[in-house]
């Protein structure tokens, strides 16, 4: 809204002149987003405790988590919230990726808030079906797919990192391996937000670390220079990226051990599903394998528990899954879990960027 109101007078005031730069509008959306947070956090805590929105505890969780019980969830709105206001304040709106990860995040909030209505409000134990809440996640994320496959010279080849002349080219099949990478993002984030601002800080370490790569690879001289793909209009999504930190890092004000608020599936669905499509549209996808390998950590943690557990009758790998779990039963104190999961974040970042000239 600012670019396009404000940006047209720079021929007769030069100092509107910044609005033409992404790294001025990137900066100035993370700050809208961090202080949307932080300034309607005490009201949106507030409002959720007196509509009795607390989060509920299972029984057979670790016993340290059971004086979470009653604490505000469903902050994710206050997440989604900021992220769409920021990005509508300051991006080109007539950018089309800029719309694309719009509807995933208005497609994932309303899959989430209706799974934490059902349970926090309806209280039903279980909200969404775990298969009606799939189905929904793949036809938001095969829609995106589609979108973006036919944004004019987006290529359906895939980049794998280390490597700069393999690129398989996947065709029509591209569409169902974006929506594979949104869906698989979304929830991973979604298992990963167990303990306080767990899950808020690597998200917020992802979303700086593609705001690197949506900038570059939407520069075409930078894009060239490192023999990156260049994608032309990609350089917004720096800007989304943007947003998408400032309002990480402002609910981690509230979200930080111990919480005050939690984001609930509003909130985490939608923040794994946009870092998968900003993956895809940046056209580093397989890369999130280790941008977020710490979500990626979680999944297999479960999924490993699971099928380990059937095979075997009963045994276990972990003493719980999600691993985080694993490490709270082996002694560890929260915070100290929280802060070793963020270095690993923050370790994985620093090896992701580093692809940039490992190629």
């Amino acid at each position: 809204m600012f670019y396009h109101l404000l940006y047209p007078l720079h021929n007769e005031i030069s100092a509107f002149n910044v609005f033409r730069y992404i790294t001025f509008r990137t900066i100035y959306a993370s700050l809208t987003a961090f202080l949307i947070c932080l300034l309607l956090g005490p009201k949106v805590i507030e409002m959720l405790r007196k509509q009795q929105i607390g989060q509920y505890i299972r029984n057979d969780g670790p016993e340290t988590h059971l004086s979470k019980a009653g604490t505000p969830t469903m902050g994710g709105i206050l997440i989604m919230l900021s992220i769409i206001t920021s990005t509508l304040l300051w991006t080109d709106l007539k950018n089309f990726y800029i719309w694309i990860v719009l509807f995933i995040a208005a497609g994932y909030s309303i899959i989430g808030f209706t799974d934490d209505y059902l349970m926090q409000v309806k209280k039903q134990s279980k909200g969404l079906k775990a298969s009606h809440k799939f189905i929904l996640q793949s036809v938001i994320a095969i829609i995106a797919g589609i979108m973006v496959i036919n944004v004019p010279g987006f290529k359906s080849s895939v980049t794998i990192p280390f490597f700069k002349t393999v690129s398989p080219d996947l065709g029509i099949g591209y569409i169902f391996f974006a929506a594979l990478i949104i869906v698989g993002t979304s929830n991973a984030v979604n298992l990963t937000d167990g303990l306080d601002g767990l899950a808020t800080g690597p998200v917020l370490i992802a979303a700086v670390t593609y705001m690197l790569f949506a900038y570059i690879t939407g520069h075409a001289k930078i894009a060239n220079y490192l023999q990156l793909n260049h994608i032309a209009g990609c350089g917004e999504i720096t800007i989304f990226c943007g947003a998408l930190a400032g309002a990480s890092l402002g609910f981690l004000w509230f979200n930080t051990f111990p919480a005050q608020i939690f984001m609930g599936d509003v909130g985490s669905l939608p923040l794994g599903g946009l870092l998968g499509a900003i993956a895809v549209i940046t056209k580093q996808e397989i890369l999130l394998v280790i941008v977020g390998g710490l979500f990626v950590l979680e999944a297999l943690s479960v999924i490993f528990q699971v099928g380990f557990f059937k095979m075997t009758n009963g045994k276990r790998i972990f003493r719980m899954a999600p691993l985080h779990h694993h490490f709270e039963l082996k002694g560890w104190a929260e915070p100290k879990v929280i802060v070793r999961f963020w270095i690993i974040a923050i370790t994985l970042a620093l090896i992701s960027i580093s692809t940039l000239k490992l190629r």
